[in-house]
């Protein structure tokens, strides 16, 4: 009995062991839970902010890093401290360079509309604005509705369209996606975060997705600071289909 009792203990110990392997290499960044083939999805990006700090563009665009959007504004009044280097920065490396704004669902589309145009200049070649739309605080327990959201949202998206000149991007979450985008933006280019598994979208919905942030546990060369990874996302399209979509040379 006690035999038996060995031959199993040792095989219990032997996946209590990769389990925690495996989480270890999970959290640290060393596996994905999605890997995207470069054969499919060519093109590839990231988004930063102040949490990778002020960024060695060279070095990030020499690791096959095609585009980056960086976090320029959020709700009416702030500004990312690292946004005007890391754009002048960027744009200088030949990356693909646009900014996204964190969307506030308790301030105006107009004044963060205002925040973002402020912030960030009209740039030659540079990729279309991008609000980000996701939970925050107490809005995961007690979400704004529907209508709410698409009063601030909509006059957000006309101010930014009329001063670029280009159709801003919507960043959202699969569950943000669901609540306030599904069934309405069909203008809007998605870019949808979902680092466990490929994105889906609401049966009834059957719209295809433009950029995919994949991971949030990537590491790269080339930046510093309180974060030690860096979010990974690629293009649905080849670099052909990425410079016709946005009007690029």
């Amino acid at each position: 009995m006690k035999k038996a009792l060995k031959i199993v203990m040792i095989p219990m110990s032997v996946l209590i062991l990769l389990a925690a392997s495996i989480i270890f290499m999970l959290s640290n960044g060393i596996i994905w839970f999605n890997n995207p083939s470069q054969s499919s999805y060519p093109v590839r990006g990231v988004d930063v902010s102040h949490y990778q700090n002020e960024i060695d563009w060279k070095t990030l665009a020499s690791q096959d890093i095609d585009f980056a959007f960086i976090k320029a504004t959020e709700g009416s009044g702030t500004v990312d401290e690292c946004f005007e280097y890391n754009w002048s920065e960027a744009m200088k490396s030949g990356i693909y360079t646009g900014a996204y704004h964190f969307f506030s669902y308790d301030s105006s589309g107009v004044t963060q509309a205002e925040n973002y145009i402020n912030t960030v200049p009209v740039t030659e070649n540079m990729l279309p604005p991008v609000i980000d739309v996701e939970f925050y605080g107490d809005k995961f327990s007690n979400p704004p509705s529907r209508e709410e959201v698409d009063n601030i949202l909509n006059d957000m998206i006309e101010k930014l369209e009329e001063h670029y000149g280009m159709t801003p991007i919507i960043y959202a979450t699969e569950k943000s996606y669901a609540m306030f985008i599904s069934g309405g933006y069909e203008d809007n280019p998605i870019w949808i975060r979902n680092v466990i598994q490929p994105p889906s979208f609401p049966e009834d919905d059957d719209r295809e997705w433009t950029f995919w942030q994949y991971s949030n546990k990537g590491r790269l060369k080339g930046y510093s600071g309180d974060e030690k990874f860096i979010d990974m996302n690629v293009f649905n399209g080849s670099m052909e289909n990425f410079k016709t979509f946005f009007n690029l040379v």
